[in-house]
């Protein structure tokens, strides 16, 4: 799990190293994927200590609800519910978000000491929970011309098989979706679709994980196999740095 140097700090997690038996083996970290409660919460532990900062996670709707973190969360205090993004100006908080081949975005302002982080499937990037984000992190201090944004790991445009009338009501919404897959039918890169989002919107630096979750069997993916567990992109401000 690499981290960014400096001051804000990213994470995204693979499958390996959990508890979590079949079919979520073995470091799935969602709460409501049917997994065995004790296998996540010791996930989630394993996760804290290895950081060093506690992780507020989301109870992830598809929706564009934007929640701003101001107080660590408890190993044992619930998920936020129905909202699919986090913003704070806290260091030493970790924000997480989950995903099994929708697009975790995380996103920082360095110079004003704000970090977001975002799940952006299909139905939440067409509807614009990353603007949403982006508004979000203003209101706290951010520049919207200093944000930095990963892109991490999700299906490729490649994988992402789509009806054509489906194609053309995401791209409608997310210019720069459409693509054909590699079998030549319609099909959807959502990362291209934020990325062209995030530059319209005047965001100057946006990067990229390239791996593919249907591909990549270290990732976890609800298109390839079904029933699976869920990473986790994290990112926090460095308690330790000075603002």
């Amino acid at each position: 799990m690499p981290r960014t140097s400096g001051r804000v700090r990213r994470v995204v997690s693979t499958r390996a190293g959990g508890r979590s038996r079949a079919p979520f083996t073995s470091f799935n970290l969602s709460t409501g994927v049917g997994d065995e409660p004790a296998a996540v919460r010791a996930n989630r532990e394993r996760l804290r200590r290895e950081l060093g900062v506690p992780v507020t996670f989301l109870r992830q709707v598809h929706g564009t609800d934007v929640a701003t973190v101001t107080a660590p969360s408890g190993l044992d205090d619930p998920d936020i519910d129905a909202t699919d993004a986090l913003v704070t100006a806290t260091a030493g908080i970790g924000i997480a978000v989950l995903a099994a081949d929708c697009v975790p975005v995380l996103l920082a302002d360095p110079a004003a000491g704000v970090v977001g982080a975002a799940h952006a499937g299909r139905v939440g990037a067409a509807a614009g929970v990353l603007p949403a984000t982006v508004s979000a992190m203003t209101a706290l201090g951010a520049e919207v011309a200093r944000i930095e944004v990963l892109l991490g790991p999700a299906v490729c445009g490649g994988c992402y098989e789509v009806p054509a009338a489906m194609q053309a009501e995401v791209d409608a919404a997310l210019p720069g979706s459409a693509v054909r897959t590699r079998t030549g039918t319609a099909g959807l890169d959502i990362r291209a679709g934020l990325y062209h989002q995030l530059v319209a919107l005047g965001v100057a630096k946006v990067g990229g994980d390239p791996r593919c979750t249907r591909e990549d069997r270290n990732l976890y993916s609800h298109r390839r196999d079904g029933r699976t567990g869920r990473l986790a992109a994290i990112t926090w401000l460095d308690p330790g740095s000075s603002r």
